[in-house]
């Protein structure tokens, strides 16, 4: 199929994706929709499905032991104890403290050793500076899980990493699962067990990061789970997600993360939460330089070029915010809401100003505030004056909220069918009008499927009101910010429109080598960089049209070539090393006769021997003008492995920055959206009276380059096609030069 000529793989492919939407769209909750078993590997031998670690026995154990126990007051380890204590209780798990020369531990029998132990017990906690010593013996005891709280490992340095390097390797052997080192005890805290409805899952990396959600509890919000993954030496981020992702309590997973354990393991995680239908909602420091290194010191874990993790958790639906604030916010609505059933919104107010504040930064944010019908906003007149706007937002004049007509404006707003979220935002208390309205936004919301929104903006938070109207509701979602509560609705509707649509990227990807496949690796050279000339054969081998061109080494045979190419040709000096050859002058374009072809074949020999350029040859090639130049590339990510790029080309693509990145496997959806990501995607429709270009040609460029990118893996460092000319509609794309890095 990749040999095949332009138009066939996407029609394929839509084909595919409609086939797959129709079965996705009945299965979206069923982890059995897995077209294949989770054994399965791609054509590199990877995973293509998470598994699901068994961590129900961590959580829930039937028997715990507390390696290093200790009752002496003073001692660090008496109070972990004693917590520990407390919590084996509200688990209804038996308790076993263990150290070498105490016979009883707060009123328990002490046992010598873990392998001394009455019983075998399914969670050990290592209250120990060092826990290598001890991962055998826990293996011998038939141990499942074991939590080690010592820091000092790859958060300090070389020489902790290489400790903790050791203690990964020591877990792997024994067959023990590790939660650590360097983590707290999170995840024996007391959580409220009075709260119904669906619960956050928290996963954090830094345990102080976790509190502003694990608090939400004062607010009404169930959590059920935290997960403080601390430097992830066995148990890390992702294998969290796919198991909170299975609970049936779970609405909702927040995570805070400092670094990537490994980038592939975290989007098969968030592929198996998007099929179930379970948001992920994550904090993911290391957006800036500064960042980034405070992030490696802290968990010593590389965080990756940040364009590449962001683009990645959009592809797989992981709902990335900046703040604690956000995270809180974004992941009890997200939790607790029903699913839309439109996506307009309308803002609703007392105050016009406040309204129209409001609808500015949330039409500026994306979301969508429709203008009522003639229809509807008759209707609201019959209770609010007609010299107000009710158009959207609507304007109340404040004194209809005080009486009757207050539930009767809310619930008309509500019934109509394209509104799918109402926004009020109270700007402080005044009883007289904000205590009956939070009273009829309840009433309105607990009657309704659709999702009623608060932001109660009195910096107190004392009011009766807020603190036992608004949060008392389990309907209403109540925000104290505009921008909190902007970023809610709008990862709120993004995320069921994902949901709604999702296709894994990993039931598409491909399991056996093309033959592509085998023709393009024969013409890679290991630790070589590729001549234009054969970065070009590399293209052709996955069907990707290039010019027409002759490698030539006489000035006779470039004459030769030009009258078979055609003119007007261009010509270019080729060579192993030679990467950028317009700013050395090896580039000579527009060339229509025989004389110049053969001087230009002279002058680019003569400039290659005083750059002290090795050539190969000189390139004559058809000459392509009409059409926009764009970039398509791979690259290597330290996290994601191969990552596929597309952009603005042409001399200016370092100035322009106008690129997106997708990590492979990803399908003709995915790739649109790349395009739709651009800053300049208008110059693909045709400006300024130019034809549209043919944008299918240019997404099937993106998907042959894709799977060469999965095929030859890391044996391809880098592969740069720039320019590559989108042509006018139907006439396809040509790559006019490619570089390609082999390892």
């Amino acid at each position: 199929m990749l040999g095949s000529t332009h138009g066939t793989l996407t029609s394929d492919l839509r084909a595919r994706v409609v086939a797959c939407g129709e079965q996705h769209r009945d299965a979206v909750h069923d982890a059995a929709s897995h077209t294949a078993s989770d054994g399965d590997t791609d054509v590199s031998g990877r995973p293509l499905y998470a598994p699901v670690p068994d961590l129900d026995r961590f959580f829930r154990p039937a028997s715990v032991a507390v390696v290093g126990a200790s009752d002496a007051e003073g001692r660090p380890n008496t109070g972990i104890t004693r917590q520990l204590i407390a919590w084996a209780d509200r688990v209804g798990a038996r308790l076993h403290p263990v150290h070498p020369v105490r016979t009883h531990v707060f009123g328990l029998p002490c046992a010598p050793s873990v392998k001394a132990l009455p019983e075998p017990v399914d969670l050990a906690v290592l209250l120990v500076g060092d826990p290598l010593p001890l991962i055998d013996e826990l293996a011998d005891a038939k141990v499942k899980f074991a939590v080690a709280f010592a820091s000092g490992y790859a958060e300090t340095g070389e020489e902790g990493a290489a400790a903790q390097a050791r203690l990964a390797a020591a877990v792997e052997r024994a067959g023990v699962r590790l939660l650590g080192p360097n983590t707290n005890l999170n995840a024996f805290e007391e959580f409220r067990d009075d709260l119904d409805g669906p619960a956050i899952a928290l996963i954090t990396q830094s345990g102080h990061q976790g509190r502003p959600v694990f608090t939400l509890q004062q607010l009404g919000v169930r959590l059920s789970h935290w997960a403080p993954t601390g430097n992830e030496a066995d148990l890390e981020t992702a294998d969290f997600i796919s198991y909170f992702a299975e609970r049936p309590e779970v609405g909702a997973i927040a995570c805070y993360v400092e670094g990537l354990k490994d980038g592939r393991s975290f989007l098969l995680a968030a592929d198996r939460a998007a099929r179930r239908g379970v948001p992920v909602v994550a904090v993911k420091v290391g957006r800036t330089e500064a960042g980034a290194r405070m992030a490696a010191s802290h968990t010593g874990k590389l965080t990756g070029a940040d364009q590449v993790v962001d683009a990645a958790m959009r592809q797989y639906g992981v709902i990335r915010v900046d703040g604690l604030d956000e995270l809180q916010d974004t992941s009890a609505l997200l939790a607790r809401a029903r699913k839309p059933l439109a996506d307009g919104v309308v803002v609703y107010s007392i105050s016009g100003g406040t309204g129209a504040h409001f609808s500015d930064l949330a039409t500026a944010a994306g979301l969508r505030l429709p203008r009522l019908s003639e229809g509807k906003q008759a209707e609201l007149h019959q209770w609010i004056p007609e010299y107000l706007s009710v158009a959207n937002p609507v304007d109340n004049g404040g004194h209809p909220v005080g009486d009757w007509r207050g539930r009767k404006i809310i619930d008309a707003i509500l019934a109509d069918p394209e509104v799918g979220v109402l926004i009020c935002p109270i700007t402080g208390p005044f009883p007289p009008m904000s205590d009956k309205l939070a009273e009829d936004l309840v009433a309105a919301a607990e009657a309704t499927d659709k999702l009623v929104c608060v932001v109660w903006g009195s910096p107190v938070g004392t009011e009766e009101a807020y603190r036992t109207t608004l949060l008392g509701s389990s309907r209403v979602a109540t925000f104290r910010t505009f921008a909190n509560c902007i970023t809610a609705v709008r990862a709120y509707l993004d995320h069921h429109r994902f949901a709604s649509s999702y296709l894994s990227p990993f039931d598409e990807a491909p399991r056996t080598p093309s033959p592509s496949f085998r023709k393009a690796r024969a013409l890679l050279r290991p630790g070589a960089q590729l001549s234009e000339h054969a970065a070009k054969q590399l293209l052709r081998a996955y069907g990707i049209r290039v010019p027409r061109e002759q490698l030539v080494t006489s000035a006779a045979a470039s004459v030769r070539a030009a009258a078979l190419v055609g003119y007007p040709v261009v010509m270019k000096a080729s060579g192993a090393r030679l990467a950028h050859k317009t700013e050395l002058g090896l580039v000579k374009v527009g060339l229509t006769s025989a004389s110049q072809v053969r001087d230009a074949y002279r002058e680019l020999t003569d400039v290659a021997r005083y750059e002290e350029v090795e050539l190969d040859g000189v390139l004559v090639c058809q000459m392509v003008e009409q059409g926009v130049e764009m970039v398509v590339g791979v690259t290597q990510d330290v996290l994601f492995g191969p990552t596929v790029t597309v952009g603005l080309g042409g001399v200016l693509v370092e100035v322009l920055r106008d690129a997106a990145v997708r990590v492979p496997p990803f399908g003709e959806g995915q790739a649109r959206a790349m395009l739709d990501e651009l800053r300049g995607r208008a110059l693909l429709d045709g400006v300024r009276g130019g034809p549209p270009l043919d944008v299918d040609a240019l997404v099937e460029v993106v998907l042959r380059v894709q799977r060469m990118a999965l095929e030859l893996g890391d044996e391809l460092v880098e592969l740069d096609v720039n320019p590559l000319m989108v042509l006018p509609r139907g006439q396809g794309a040509v790559a006019l030069d490619a570089l390609a890095v082999c390892r």
